[in-house]
């Protein structure tokens, strides 16, 4: 079970490492697009963005449906889900940490004013 979350979590923050790639995400969240549709704004060939539109497949983050030569793809958010369960974790850890820092600079600044 670990190693399959963590397999999915590496898939997805590879996927995600890719700025043309968060932007077909981007493109995708405000509905279906064709390959082509994904293409366009990066004036690359149908063959990269298919390269693409598979690493974001693989990941689960994108479904394509097949019509005849048209390929249509499908945004699937629930898929964030696990990295965005991981990086809540982390977002705690930091938020508890950045809070206990305050409470000792806080500390610090009053022990001077009180020392005046």
């Amino acid at each position: 079970m670990v190693k399959y979350i963590s397999d999915r979590l590496d898939a997805t923050f590879s996927a995600l490492a890719d700025p043309t790639r968060r932007g077909m995400l981007a493109n995708l969240s405000l509905g279906e697009k064709t390959v082509s549709e994904l293409a366009q704004p990066y004036a690359m060939s149908l063959a990269a963005a298919s390269k693409h539109i598979k690493k974001l497949e693989v990941a689960g983050l994108v479904r394509r449906e097949v019509k005849g030569r048209t390929h249509t793809c499908h945004l699937n958010a629930k898929a964030m889900a696990e990295a965005h369960a991981w990086m809540e974790y982390y977002t705690r850890f930091w938020t508890g940490r950045l809070d206990a820092l305050e409470e000792a600079l806080m500390a610090d600044v009053e022990s001077k004013e009180g020392s005046q």
